[in-house]
């Protein structure tokens, strides 16, 4: 039997309706269960065909686990090895080499010297910076954002070099960018699973979280199929088998404000239960189809007698 394990952290509703569905399609040839680690050792080997990952972007022992289950043969959605190179700053460099266009941003060196370094280690740096020609470019209003920490830092709204500065001033060593807002006539979330189903949902990231979805923007025919072949092109360079894209629509062109998310939200409370369900059935059929082309567990190294430390 196939076996497909679900690593998770806080989520509530998708995990659980997700193995619920895969066991419910099972005709006996694959089972869905949550993911159950203890200790690793080097030659251990993770005891799933198929491994669907929504958490070790938090938490790095389960990332280091999956790039090693990954050299063993199990099926990792998605790649860790992509997933750790990846960043919220690499994307928009992504995006300008797909011919995707992007707001101006700029990544700024951290306000205090990561730790375990000191200004020796910076000896490369330009200092001061040339701020005047940085606020230039990206012009205020203008947007915060983590280049590493997305999820747990949010992005915040500066009007001016003044509240650039209070702000920045807080950051610590955490990698931060500045980029321009940009004035939407529209905004898009596009949930990619597997290469072929992509679903745009109109979402407004300016309403609070649990009300971002009920935006009623409309979407042409041409528009979809634009937004359909800028994510295509982004999945292919990548290889994700799961994204979350999001697109403004400015005088009716695409502009990416997030393009990998791979882990993005699934829960019916705030997505909405006709998208949580759409989430639920593709991300079960991939997960299944995926398993059933796996090698067989007992072709891969396997140390039974010790599965947890």
């Amino acid at each position: 039997m196939k076996r497909i394990g679900i690593l998770f952290g806080m989520e509530q509703s998708f995990p659980a309706a997700l193995v619920q569905h895969i066991n419910s399609l099972s005709d006996g040839d694959v089972c869905a269960e949550f993911v159950r680690v203890g200790g690793i050792k080097h030659d251990q080997v993770l005891e799933y065909d198929v491994v669907l990952d929504r958490i070790s972007q938090d938490i790095p022992f389960y990332r280091t686990m999956l790039k090693t289950a990954a050299l063993q043969g199990v099926k990792v959605l998605n790649n860790p090895f992509w997933w750790s190179a990846d960043d919220g700053f690499f994307q928009y460099s992504l995006a300008r080499s797909l011919g995707i266009d992007i707001p101006n941003t700029v990544m700024i060196p951290t306000k205090e010297h990561p730790r375990g370094t000191t200004s020796e280690s910076h000896r490369n740096m330009i200092y001061p910076l040339n701020w005047e020609r940085i606020f230039e470019h990206t012009g205020f209003p203008a947007y915060m954002k983590p280049v590493k920490e997305r999820g747990r830092i949010q992005p915040i709204r500066v009007h001016s070099e003044e509240e650039f500065f209070e702000v920045y001033d807080t950051t610590g060593d955490n990698l931060m960018l500045l980029q321009q807002e940009v004035p939407f006539e529209a905004y898009f979330r596009c949930y990619a699973i597997g290469k072929d189903d992509i679903r745009i949902i109109p979402f407004d990231p300016h309403q609070p979280h649990h009300f971002r979805y009920d935006a009623q923007y409309e979407l042409s025919d041409a528009l979809a199929t634009e937004l359909r072949k800028l994510c295509t092109s982004v999945l292919e360079f990548t290889g994700y088998h799961i994204n979350c894209m999001e697109f403004a629509i400015v005088d009716g062109k695409p502009i990416a404000i997030d393009l990998l998310n791979p882990a993005p939200d699934s829960d019916g409370a705030t997505v909405g239960n006709e998208n949580a369900n759409w989430m639920v059935e593709k991300t079960a059929e991939l997960l299944i189809s995926h398993a059933l082309t796996s090698s067989n567990q007992s072709e891969r190294p396997s140390n039974q007698s010790a599965l947890f430390l």
